[in-house]
């Protein structure tokens, strides 16, 4: 069993540190993960270009943009499951993370079916960054299975929280039980 986990933030701090804690959990499940960092990779925006699609229908897959998503793509496809996590700006996910989400569009029918699960941290508020990634795995036929949030205005913040943490774990160990069934 394989997860993905997918983060969103530009920076090092309390995004990152939720998602491994959540892999942690998962690897304690006994699953195997690995963990990418948006802000690491060249990833150029989706141009709406459609060269992935042939008639509107039939999908080739194949993405024209040449960068980092190349290597990516089969590391999605392979996963058995996903953890996305972002921070939230405006009250929605962060560009960095909704940037990614568009250029999966040559991959998403692959995606179809398999577990998922989101993280968003905010300084005040979560608005509607979850419901963004609730919408997200619904257009791929994605199962969602849960999600945690915390609120955490410096950079280790949400560390400290140890019920985040607990409810983390949880949630990494719930991602591998969907596996499962």
């Amino acid at each position: 069993m394989k997860i993905v986990g997918i983060c969103g933030s530009p920076r090092k701090g309390n995004t990152e540190w939720m998602l491994r804690k959540l892999l942690e959990g998962a690897i304690k499940a006994g699953a195997e993960t690995e963990l990418i960092l948006l802000r690491e990779k060249d990833i150029r925006a989706c141009d709406g270009c459609l060269s992935c699609e042939v008639g509107g229908k039939q999908r080739k897959g194949i993405c024209r943009i040449q960068d980092d998503m190349q290597h990516i793509y089969p590391k999605l496809v392979e996963a058995d499951g996903l953890a996305f996590g972002t921070p939230v700006y405006f009250e929605m996910l962060s560009g960095l993370l909704k940037n990614f989400m568009d250029r999966t569009c040559p991959v998403w029918p692959k995606l179809e079916l398999k577990p998922i699960v989101g993280i968003a941290v905010a300084e005040e508020g979560i608005g509607t960054a979850v419901e963004n990634l609730k919408t997200y795995s619904s257009v791929c036929g994605m199962r969602w299975v849960g999600h945690v949030t915390a609120l955490a205005k410096t950079p280790e913040r949400a560390s400290k929280d140890k019920n985040v943490g607990r409810r983390l774990e949880l949630l990494g160990r719930k991602l591998v039980h969907a596996l499962r069934n």
